[in-house]
């Protein structure tokens, strides 16, 4: 059994994305003890900025005229897509960034998606935990509905064009904790947190069983 997973927290030391992964990935190690986990830390150690688009030229070109940068840019795009396609489980774990998805991922998304076609179903029947975090509120209610940009774009992206068998472990108020004028959410902070690893917890032994 091969587990995927990937992050993409600049701040890896203090994750809340993170910790909560390592909750669900704990469960799956626990239950695969033979098993093995393929990483990659989009944080750490991103992507190269324009290999999306030396992969998409290239497509342009006819393969005698590609330059070698153009053939690298293939080849990641592809070694990106194989990462994926085989993986037993899936754990992607990708704080919300400015309002919007990480650029880390969505550097990422982009290639693999270079790499193995705009509509290629590459996670169908994968069981996939989607982890995502936002610095604030975003719920209804709050002065900030409306401003995640960020997960119906992952759940679009890996939900309904890879069609993976998602599962979505959402944690608000992650900044509460040291940031003054959030001082009077940390209760509710604390809270979701608790929640979210719970259920990151459910969703780890769920990847197992599948």
């Amino acid at each position: 059994m091969n587990l995927f997973r990937l992050d993409a927290s600049i701040l890896p030391s203090t994750s809340v994305s993170s910790e909560i992964a390592d909750r669900a990935e704990a469960e799956w190690t626990a239950a695969n003890p033979g098993g093995t986990v393929t990483r990659r830390h989009l944080g750490t150690d991103p992507l190269p900025s324009d290999a999306w688009t030396l992969a998409t030229t290239a497509g342009f070109a006819a393969e005698p005229d590609r330059t070698p940068a153009q053939r690298g840019a293939l080849d990641l795009a592809a070694a990106l897509g194989a990462e994926l396609e085989g993986a037993d489980a899936v754990i992607l774990a990708v704080p919300l960034y400015n309002f919007g998805v990480s650029q880390h991922f969505k550097a990422w998304s982009d290639l693999v998606i270079a790499g193995v076609g705009a509509t290629t179903p590459l996670l169908k029947g994968t069981p996939t935990l989607l982890v995502t975090t936002l610095g604030g509120g975003y719920g209804p209610g709050t002065p900030r509905e409306g401003w995640d940009h960020s997960t119906p774009y992952l759940e679009r992206v890996v939900g309904d064009i890879w069609q993976a068998e998602l599962t979505l472990v959402k944690c608000e108020l992650t900044l509460a904790a040291t940031t003054p004028a959030m001082e009077g959410l940390r209760e509710m902070a604390a809270q979701q947190r608790a929640e979210a690893l719970d259920a990151a917890r459910d969703a780890g032994r769920a990847l197992a069983r599948a």
